[in-house]
């Protein structure tokens, strides 16, 4: 499975932005998907996660401002990020594995795209 972000950018605080993640093969409609960060200086930490069947995690500190969503016609997973905070800032991954991996480690990352807002 690869991987590819995309979609980030310079974004002033409280605007918006969607980042996709583009997947190969023929595993993604059956794999999870997750969107983790890492702030310069500090752990990569997961951001939201989304199960085959349709159930969502999100972290604490974006629920009800990210939503993540997939398309297993074409192959993609989002993160629609709104209301975003200077502390949003990070580089963001797609990840994707099985459910019980994917909100801890999952085993087939993205390249990051970066994400910076201005205050």
């Amino acid at each position: 499975v690869q991987l590819q972000a995309f979609g980030g950018g310079l974004v002033q605080a409280g605007g918006s932005l969607r980042l996709s993640c583009a997947a190969s093969g023929r595993v993604f409609s059956t794999y999870s998907m997750a969107w983790y960060r890492q702030a310069a200086g500090k752990q990569r930490e997961l951001v939201a996660a989304l199960s085959v069947g349709g159930i969502t995690k999100y972290s604490d500190s974006v629920k009800g401002r990210f939503t993540i969503s997939r398309d297993n016609a074409s192959n993609r997973a989002y993160l629609q990020m709104d209301s975003l905070s200077p502390e949003d800032t990070a580089v963001y991954y797609c990840a994707t594995d099985l459910w019980n991996a994917v909100t801890v480690a999952p085993r087939y990352w993205g390249q990051g795209t970066l994400v910076t807002v201005s205050s």
